[in-house]
């Protein structure tokens, strides 16, 4: 029997930034996986979810504006390949069109958080008070998704190094974990309309 030596074969190693990244999100991915256990503990406890006086929540604006982030996350994906490509100037201007829905989901997930204080507040029961937090949780990580865009789009415009990179490996996995995490808040937030 004979066997062919050769030399070992690895696969190239993700780098720090990227482990980093999917090290946080592991920690961010079970803290809403408590704020959705608490939703669903709470409305299972309580007769009438949402209780008297609270409307329904809103379908339509929600799905619509959740479909648009989760596009988003397919542009930033679309910013790291023309990055890995050495094309910059592509790169930016995706990312910044991927920035832009981003704030525009944000926009209208605060828009519609106002609208609701208008009917309810936090205090007001269980529901609200957990609906606040699922929602506000959501929003405040996209917001911090929206200030790692801004500082990857000053970055980009005076090119791409390794460093740059790696930073836009580890935006877009940050990305695609806030849109799934998006989209569980999605079903969750309307879950007492189906």
């Amino acid at each position: 029997m004979t066997t062919v030596a050769g030399p070992p074969v690895y696969r190239a190693a993700r780098p720090n930034g990227w482990w980093g990244m999917a090290i946080f999100l592991a920690a961010e991915a079970t803290l809403f996986g408590m704020i959705v256990g608490s939703y669903f503990y709470l409305r299972f406890n309580t007769l009438r979810w949402p209780p008297a006086g609270i409307p329904e929540p809103k379908l339509v604006i929600p799905l619509v504006l959740t479909i648009a982030l989760v596009a988003a996350g397919a542009l930033v994906q679309l910013a790291l390949a023309a990055a890995r490509r050495g094309r910059r100037a592509r790169a930016w201007w995706v990312l910044l069109a991927a920035t832009a829905v981003q704030a525009a989901y944000a926009t209208g997930q605060i828009h519609l958080m106002r609208a609701d204080l208008a009917h309810f507040t936090p205090q007001t029961s269980a529901y609200a008070s957990i609906y606040y937090v699922l929602i506000g949780a959501g929003v405040a990580h996209v917001l911090v998704g929206l200030l790692l865009d801004v500082w990857l789009l000053a970055r980009l415009a005076t090119g791409i190094t390794r460093y740059r990179l790696v930073g836009l490996q580890a935006t877009a996995l940050y990305w695609h974990v806030v849109n799934a995490i998006a989209v569980v808040v999605l079903l969750t937030e309307v879950s007492p309309r189906l």
